[in-house]
């Protein structure tokens, strides 16, 4: 109703704050997209540390891959709650990102192909330390500058 009112009285230009543009992204409440959010993202990382104690046990790699994997879902699909999913496909997908979305997305379906196809369990966990490294420089996409820090970071230890 409010949206409707703001679109008939013309201040539907205006520039929204982000709380007002991550209530009008889902009908749900912003506490209850909070609540879930949390869920699902502390789901993943449960998921990935069970995973990851389940590597040590004999015949442990397959678990660990599909619950790392799991994690790494689970905690990518927990930000469709903040922005809603549509949002959150197009920014995934924005020219800044592409490159990182595809390799995280690559190395999530090809660390379930080793361990359950291929049944390679060396290139299953290789996969699992691709897929830990790509989400990280996604998720670094979402903050402004931090690409560049890491980046000049490296080439100064390096030098």
């Amino acid at each position: 109703m409010e949206k409707l009112r703001r679109v008939l009285s013309g201040a539907e230009d205006e520039e929204q704050g982000l709380t007002a543009q991550v209530l009008d992204a889902s009908s749900l409440s912003f506490g209850t997209r909070v609540k879930w959010f949390a869920i699902c993202f502390a789901a993943g990382i449960l998921c990935s540390i069970l995973g990851t104690g389940l590597l040590f046990l004999p015949n442990g790699t397959k678990l660990f891959a599909v619950f790392y994997t799991l994690g790494n879902l689970a905690a990518l699909f927990s930000t469709c709650f903040l922005m809603g999913p549509v949002k959150q496909i197009k920014r995934m997908f924005e020219p800044n990102r592409l490159i990182a979305t595809i390799v995280m997305l690559l190395c999530l379906a090809l660390t379930l192909c080793a361990v359950f196809w291929w049944h390679k369990k060396g290139l299953a966990i290789i996969f699992c330390i691709l897929q830990f490294l790509a989400m990280t420089w996604y998720s670094l996409s979402y903050i402004p500058f931090a690409r560049d820090a890491i980046i000049k970071c490296c080439t100064t230890c390096l030098n």
